[in-house]
């Protein structure tokens, strides 16, 4: 059964809790209220104003576990804080293996505040979890894909248009380092998991894939310097620096140019027209 009052001071202690710069908001000049408003909870959160605020008001329908997933990530709950959260709106807590999508409140807190910088947090099946405004516009918007293609890798074997977006001396590359890398998360989490599965769907439809998986490379890791090709700005060399959550083996990739580089003078023109 759903915890109304729980529920409601829950959620209303962590909102107070949180402060604009926290989330990466301006803090504004005639700011009254302790922590973040209703609304830019809701904002954060991915739902109406009204919605969020019967939560807070012991009102409203049971929320799903899918919307509090989204409250827990727009909060910067912790995964402590995220199991209370869903059982005191009557649900349990997500598996272990469900647990690889929340993120750490430390690495949001370090994305949010990158907003003039291309990046992005991601699994280690290569899944978008969150990307900034910039690295929406250098890759384009892929945490709404479902299935088996939020996977880089996947997409990057059964949708020829994924590869559009790098520079083609670098295809054979990606391709083993795609393959080398979902074959090390496999060994690392078991024939039941997700893992397995992506690979299974990926023998049965794409050959250069079972090519490469039956040389059984391993270890090879991602090159410092991508080069990427925007269908607007044209060619991109950019340094990637990795930040790594062991504990939910999530990546916060962030995405540089070289000072007075002319891919610096792109990215400066790519953050106006992704405005």
């Amino acid at each position: 059964m759903i915890d109304r009052t729980g529920l409601a001071g829950f959620l209303r202690t962590r909102r107070e809790a949180l402060q604009p710069e926290d989330v990466g908001l301006p803090r504004g000049e005639r700011r009254r209220t302790a922590g973040l408003r209703r609304e830019e909870v809701a904002s954060l959160c991915h739902m109406s104003t009204d919605y969020y605020a019967r939560l807070e008001r012991e009102r409203g329908p049971q929320p799903s576990e899918q919307m509090l997933s989204s409250i827990a990530q727009g909060l910067h709950l912790s995964r402590d804080e995220r199991n209370h959260l869903f059982l005191l709106a009557g649900h349990n807590p997500p598996t272990r293996e469900q647990t690889g999508e929340h993120i750490s409140p430390g690495l949001l807190r370090v994305l949010d505040r990158l907003e003039d910088t291309p990046a992005e947090l991601v699994t280690e099946l290569g899944e978008t979890l969150k990307q900034t405004r910039l690295g929406v516009a250098l890759t384009g918007d892929t945490t709404g894909l479902t299935g088996p293609e939020r996977s880089l890798g996947y997409r990057w074997f059964t949708n020829p248009e994924v590869r559009t977006r790098y520079a083609p001396e670098d295809h054979s590359f990606l391709s083993r380092m795609f393959t080398a890398g979902l074959r090390g998360v496999l060994a690392h989490r078991g024939p039941e998991s997700r893992a397995a599965e992506l690979a299974e769907m990926l023998l049965d439809r794409s050959d250069e894939f079972r090519r490469l998986w039956a040389d059984h490379e391993v270890g090879l890791r991602p090159r410092d310097v991508k080069h990427f090709i925007h269908p607007e700005v044209g060619a991109l060399e950019l340094h990637c620096q990795q930040l790594v959550d062991p504990g939910q083996s999530h990546s916060l990739l962030v995405y540089t140019a070289v000072p007075g580089s002319e891919t610096a003078e792109k990215l400066r023109l790519l953050s106006v027209i992704a405005v």
